[in-house]
């Protein structure tokens, strides 16, 4: 593509953003700067279409963005600067002063909000995952092939999980787990335990490692049962999209995404595995197929290890540089307010 080519793509994606209508070649040449016959800014628009980067609606004369050229723009022609925390621009100052770190799930919440009120679109924002660390466990027999699995963790919060094992454990069998399970793990995470479970398992007596494995997995049940794990904040602002408006399919399969809430976690799940900020265009996240949303995320921290992420999802035709920095900047106030005073 040569340089006049992404001129004008870069041009009808921005008019499109602004103004949500088609756009026509004779606005692209006065927004363009270029001085060119409307003929050749027809010719190259007829180039862009075949190339898949614009399209042609049936209703008007002017094109609209595809996603692959939402993605093309937001790859290589927008510029979204990093911005200081000390210089937070005025429409968003007041993110910090919300934040206030007296309960995680109240900031997890207000976060939520803020990014909706913000962005007029969504807020989602997946709760801190817990490190699932235990503090002690105890097996007890509680009849034929059923174990009763206490898990204590470090913060005193206490699970009871019941195991069907299968074979019959008698109460000593149980209490040479607890014992070497205590004694060998306690204090690290159901995810470190797994691990060292699993180069150690042959030092162990099988039954032992069996019960002991069955054990790690139930603990990471319990926790994963635990809570809220995304909090949505502002479904309601995508019926007043013009995108979608009319479009009364595509708003119940986006209230459905919302109710569910899995598919979220699984998209945002991926997002927390990359540094910075991330942008999902139409259906590219293969998670979240809808071609009329896009999701602009990222992960947040607490103490320097990645717990959660948090986003907006709104209509293909967003303000990326703009959604780019709000989510940027929350993500790094939510670490802040969560890893607390240093």
């Amino acid at each position: 593509m040569d340089e006049r080519a992404r001129t004008l793509l870069k041009t009808l994606v921005e008019r499109y953003i602004a103004d949500g209508q088609p756009v026509g070649s004779r606005t692209l040449s006065r927004a363009s700067g270029l001085e060119l016959s409307p003929a050749t800014i027809r010719n190259v628009m007829a180039d862009l279409e075949d190339l898949g980067l614009i399209a042609s609606p049936h209703t008007s004369a002017g094109r609209v963005p595809t996603a692959r050229g939402y993605r093309l723009f937001v790859d290589t022609m927008m510029t979204a600067r990093p911005i200081d925390l000390e210089h937070v621009p005025a429409d968003m100052a007041g993110v910090r002063q919300q934040l206030q770190p007296d309960q995680p799930q109240r900031v997890i919440a207000q976060a939520a909000q803020m990014l909706s009120s913000l962005s007029n679109f969504v807020g989602v924002v997946t709760a801190p995952r817990r490190a699932g660390v235990f503090h002690h466990i105890e097996f007890m027999r509680l009849g034929e092939k059923r174990v009763l699995v206490i898990l204590v963790s470090t913060d005193g919060d206490v699970q009871n999980r019941v195991l069907f094992t299968p074979r019959d454990y008698s109460q000593a069998e149980l209490g040479e787990a607890t014992a070497m399970l205590n004694s060998h793990y306690a204090g690290l995470g159901m995810d470190e335990v797994r691990e060292r479970l699993r180069r150690e398992v042959d030092s162990l007596r099988g039954e032992i490692a069996l019960l002991m494995k069955a054990a790690v997995q139930t603990g990471q049940d319990a926790l994963a049962e635990e809570g809220e794990q995304v909090v949505v904040s502002g479904e309601r602002n995508l019926l007043g999209v013009q995108d979608f408006g009319n479009d009364l399919g595509a708003l119940r399969k986006m209230f459905n995404l919302f109710e569910q809430k899995t598919e979220l976690m699984r998209l945002l799940e991926n997002s927390s595995r990359a540094e910075g900020v991330r942008i999902y265009i139409g259906g590219e996240s293969g998670v979240v197929p809808y071609e009329e949303l896009s999701i602009v995320s990222a992960p947040y921290e607490v103490d320097g290890r990645i717990v959660g992420t948090l986003g907006v999802i709104g209509p293909t035709r967003m303000a990326y540089d703009r959604m780019i920095q709000l989510v940027d900047i929350t993500a790094r106030l939510v670490s802040n307010a969560l890893s607390g005073p240093k």
